[in-house]
């Protein structure tokens, strides 16, 4: 009796383990068919980078939601709830603001093509210097040229005027925009010589007395 026992109790034993190697081989061909690219391998919510040169602060980078994913050839870091990059000139004030819905900074590992970031729905670029203020849908940020460029139907409002068209091309700061197909525009032929601007951003005011 007591050999059926430990029979019965051995034939339990292997059930069990073939029932565990069943249930990994199962996990294994699921993890197997697990395609990263298009899982995030890391999840960041309330994302805050600042970006600094010589101790000064060149951009800051804000997001309510980032995810990153990663494969063998490329890295892509998507911001499906919207962007916000504030970038500061050499002197430190804060010269240009860019808003979107949605953006990507996409990364090739290979080296072949350019660090670029892509910026789409509701585009809102604002060069608080110049007051210039550019709309448009998709816009792209050439890190390693230093310029930002869309093929896309654009609207520029300055002092002098407004303007807009289809393609533009201005550096990383939104300065000096250039509008390739531009069409029923106007500008302001008379200004105010008396007018006074004052940077509202930037501007901290006098000091309080003590």
């Amino acid at each position: 009796m007591r050999h059926k026992f430990q029979y019965l109790s051995i034939l339990a034993g292997v059930a069990a383990l073939a029932s565990i190697v069943v249930s990994c081989s199962s996990q294994l061909q699921e993890a197997d068919s697990l395609d990263l690219s298009k899982t995030p391998v890391q999840t960041l919510e309330n994302m805050f980078s600042v970006q600094t040169k010589n101790g000064k602060v060149e951009m800051r980078i804000e997001a309510p939601l980032m995810e990153t994913y990663d494969s063998d050839t490329l890295k892509t870091d998507y911001f499906p709830k919207g962007l916000s990059v504030y970038s500061y000139n050499e002197e430190g004030l804060l010269e240009s603001l860019v808003f979107s819905d949605n953006a990507s900074h996409k990364v090739d590992k290979t080296g072949k093509t350019d660090d670029v970031w892509s910026a789409f729905g509701n585009v809102m670029i604002h060069n608080v210097l110049n007051r210039e203020t550019i709309e448009t849908d998709t816009i792209y940020w050439d890190e390693t040229k230093k310029e930002i460029y869309t093929d896309c139907y654009v609207k520029l409002y300055s002092p002098d005027g407004f303007m807009q068209g289809y393609g533009m091309r201005a550096d990383d700061h939104a300065r000096n925009a250039i509008l390739r197909k531009p069409f029923n525009s106007y500008g302001v032929t008379v200004q105010d010589s008396t007018l006074v601007v004052i940077d509202s951003v930037n501007f901290i005011g006098a000091f309080p007395k003590n």
